[in-house]
């Protein structure tokens, strides 16, 4: 037995209240009972580590009796049936649940089947955000609601409303397959993609990174890697990801405010990230027997830099032809945006300007404070800087993140002549 309970504890729910309410949930098929009977577990070895020690197995002790629980409420239940069909034999008996397939194509994996069930497109999108966080990610309400700078009340309804969402619209806690697991597939990498970026460069607040976010979802996507190895997007994801978080210490100053990317100390990027990132990128290539899908484009992007030893080795040709590529496998504002950059430093800022400049009607990008921000840039390189200063200051009247309208400021200052 270790002799500290207490500590332990709370480390190793962290680590395993995923796995526990994942077994539980495939008992009793309801994720918000799950969680309750894994909360129940908690609170008993709250009760019983610092009386006994801590188990040689914490993670198969909390599994051990969050499912007694659960077989215990399933008892009752039947208990409660068999009195029912006591008093009213003659009501119609209930279809059994149809059997999932077996075959090559099954996953018998209960924490798969629950990274499904929370990030289902029957939630939205917050939603799933904060359901996946608070179930896979082992996140408190207040952790939550702190990462993403919302009042806990509004985390805590959200979480609340979704599970009872998924017991009322009867959500199959399951993992689909054929063409509803692609479907499902895009919501489970959004929701961990969005959690990544949320934590990569925060849209609000004093602080323009939140490192444990990105730890959570770059943990996340490992997980879905290893559990479904056959799918390239969720390589790419990973991939993706591993790149990215690379950078994380290069990203920000002693004094916390943003690096761009140019002026990065590229000694400190994170050279085991970089290597995971490109064995992830390779098997989603080995895997995929198509046209690479978004996540393993974007991931072929971020090699492009992660590989360039200094800037001005960055190979800003292949770039541009990959964002030329997603821009018309997933064509959006956003990649349009970026490509345009990437032209600017393959081609030269006349020609981009002249992309950016055909996306200044475009509605998703009317608050988007990057928009003037790309402009401001490419019209400082063409020697344009009065209104270079005025992109640059709207950018910053915009920007909704402490850090990056600092940033912004001290650009448009940088242009007074």
């Amino acid at each position: 037995m270790n002799p500290q309970p207490t500590e332990a504890l709370e480390t190793v729910f962290r680590l395993e209240s995923p796995r526990v309410i994942a077994g539980v949930a495939r008992l009793v098929r309801d994720v918000g009972i799950a969680e309750e009977l894994t909360q129940d577990a908690l609170v008993a070895a709250l009760e019983q580590w610092p009386r006994d020690g801590v188990p040689d197995n914490p993670g198969a002790w909390l599994m051990a009796t969050a499912r007694r629980r659960a077989v215990d409420l399933i008892r009752r239940r039947e208990n409660y049936a068999r009195k029912l069909a006591e008093i009213g034999r003659d009501l119609p008996t209930a279809a059994a649940p149809p059997e999932e397939p077996a075959g090559p194509d099954d996953i018998d994996d209960d924490l798969l089947r629950l990274v499904f069930t929370a990030c289902h497109p029957v939630l939205s999108a917050e939603a799933r955000i904060a359901l996946t966080l608070r179930l896979l990610g082992g996140l408190t309400t207040p952790e939550i609601a702190r990462a993403f700078l919302v009042p806990e009340p509004t985390v805590a309804q959200r979480i609340v409303r979704a599970k009872r969402t998924l017991a009322t619209k009867n959500v199959a806690f399951e993992v689909p397959y054929g063409p509803d697991r692609a479907a499902r597939l895009g919501s489970v990498l959004e929701v961990i993609y969005l959690i990544f970026n949320e934590g990569y460069a925060a849209t609000a607040g004093d602080d323009w990174l939140r490192p444990a976010l990105c730890e959570d979802a770059l943990r996340l996507a490992r997980v879905l890697s290893a559990l479904m190895p056959k799918e390239p997007e969720v390589h790419g994801l990973a991939a993706l990801l591993e790149f990215q978080a690379s950078r994380t210490a290069a990203r920000t100053g002693t004094d916390g405010a943003p690096v761009l990317l140019k002026d990065q100390n590229r000694r400190r990027w994170n050279r085991m990230l970089i290597a995971r990132g490109i064995t992830a990128l390779d098997r989603a290539h080995t895997t995929g027997s198509g046209a690479p899908g978004p996540y393993v484009l974007q991931a072929a992007i971020a090699a492009c830099h992660a590989t360039a030893y200094a800037y001005e080795e960055t190979d800003w040709p292949r770039i541009a032809t990959l964002y030329g590529l997603l821009a018309a496998r997933a064509p959006s504002p956003v990649v349009e945006l970026n490509r345009a950059v990437a032209v600017s430093m393959a081609e030269g800022p006349a020609p981009a300007l002249i992309l950016v400049d055909a996306l200044a009607a475009e509605p998703a990008l009317r608050d988007y404070h990057l928009l003037p921000s790309v402009r401001g840039d490419l019209l400082l390189r063409l020697g344009r800087e009065a209104e270079a200063r005025t992109e640059f200051e709207r950018a910053a009247s915009l920007a909704r993140n402490e850090r990056e309208r600092e940033l912004l400021t001290r650009r448009a200052r940088g242009t007074d002549g």
